[in-house]
């Protein structure tokens, strides 16, 4: 048991591509930067041995240097280098909260699919690398839930590198019905920048010209020469503007997209940052109908190595409906009533119509289909850290923290009793 519940707790949400950190009891988190990791080698100059220096946060990475990978520390939503994540952790905690980790327990938010091993990988290194006095696990969909008021509910959460349904019960996901799908945030971005570029419309990285006023309101772009960027940069630079342009004018269509009926639809201007105008006509319904439709990663020109994934993935409405299935008869009825939108991919404009119009064309009869997303795009986006600052803020919750005590007399695979 931890009884420190004097001081605030931090709540952090370190998803695919955003890292969210905050204050619990706040209404949203303080910090929220990318999820990757700028590195580059460098010679140490005692022992002649290259080791890599790290670079974390939006302002790092937004600066240019010479041979730096744009790293992930995920692959397949499971985290595969915990260097890189304790980067991102301490980024957070020591430049953006500006907070010494040992006086402030912390509640983590981890994805449904997590191991048990992966769950003892974290708690070893928050209690042994920050000395942290309390740790608490949380569950995405339950914090999703808990930050909609709900018990009960179906949570559709569309993050950065996967969509992930789970279903959520007096507070526990049912583990046997959670279903995931490889389309993403991601792809939907990297969809919409091949889709742009097979129309002749390349997308210049911001760090690759400049833009001198020569007279009032009129500017000239100067392209700057940067031979020693690497791919991974590059494509990480047009990925930060092609996803604007997919927050800004994408909408997920009525019906499933048909080239036929979008072909004249009209034209929305976009101004890109080296100040040239695209216009973009039928990318704006046909990239969010991917969620829809898998198969329609096939179309797009140079997106053929995601050909096999998106052939094996379902629809947002048949993982939804599968899921449902899977779970107990009794409490099918509730969680049809109750299908929570989260994520940033959730955000789109028109999602939460047309994936209520979808179940209920494939619904049961009996079944009253009700999809709830927040009106707020920020507080959707941000529901699975939202539902860990109410959570880590109720006094009721203190006895149940994970304490450093107890993580140093039972060992770390006490985290499984304590957060299940």
């Amino acid at each position: 048991m931890y009884g420190g519940d004097e001081v605030s707790a931090i709540v952090i949400d370190l998803g695919s591509h955003t890292c969210k950190a905050g204050y619990a009891g706040e209404d949203a988190p303080k910090a929220v930067f990318p999820s990757v990791v700028g590195s580059t080698d460098q010679m140490d100059v005692d022992d002649t041995t290259s080791k890599c220096k790290l670079y974390v946060g939006s302002q790092a990475l937004g600066f240019r240097r010479d041979h730096m990978e744009v790293l992930s520390p995920f692959k397949d939503g499971i985290v595969a280098d915990w260097d890189m994540v304790d980067s991102i952790w301490n980024h957070a905690f020591r430049e953006c909260l500006l907070i010494d980790p040992k006086e402030h327990p912390m509640l983590l938010a981890e994805p449904s699919s997590n191991s048990q091993q992966q769950r003892e990988r974290t708690a070893e290194l928050i209690f042994e690398k920050y000395n942290v006095p309390a740790l608490f696990l949380a569950k995405n969909a339950v914090l999703t839930s808990f930050a909609s008021g709900r018990a009960t509910s179906l949570v559709v959460d569309g993050g950065g590198g996967s969509t992930t349904i789970a279903p959520v019960h007096d507070g526990y996901v049912l583990q046997k019905a959670v279903a995931s799908s490889p389309i993403g945030g991601e792809l939907l971005t990297d969809c919409l920048l091949k889709s742009l570029e097979s129309k002749g419309v390349m997308i210049k990285p911001r760090y690759s010209f400049k833009r001198k006023e020569i007279q009032l309101g009129v500017f000239q772009t100067v392209d700057l020469d940067c031979p020693s960027t690497t791919e991974s940069y590059r494509l990480y630079s047009q990925r930060v503007i092609a996803s604007d342009i997919k927050e800004c004018v994408c909408r997920a269509p009525d019906t499933p997209y048909d080239e036929s009926s979008y072909s004249n639809i009209p034209m929305t201007p976009y101004e890109l940052p080296d100040g040239q105008t695209i216009e973009i006509g039928a990318d704006r319904f046909k990239i969010p109908d991917i969620l829809f439709n898998p198969s329609l990663v096939q179309t797009i020109p140079g997106m053929d190595n995601f050909v096999e994934i998106a052939s094996s993935a379902r629809g947002l409405p048949q993982m939804a409906i599968e899921s449902i299935n899977k779970c107990d008869v009794d409490i099918r009825r509730e969680l049809f009533s109750s299908i929570l939108l989260a994520g940033g991919t959730a955000s789109m404009q028109q999602l939460k119509e047309r994936l209520e119009k979808d179940l209920l064309e494939e619904s049961p009869p009996a079944a009253r289909v009700k999809v709830l997303a927040s009106g707020n795009a920020t507080e959707r986006r941000f529901s699975v850290w939202i539902g860990g600052s109410i959570l880590a803020s109720l006094g009721s919750f203190q006895q149940t923290w994970f304490s450093k005590s107890e993580y140093e007399e039972h060992g770390v695979s006490y985290v499984q009793r304590k957060c299940p």
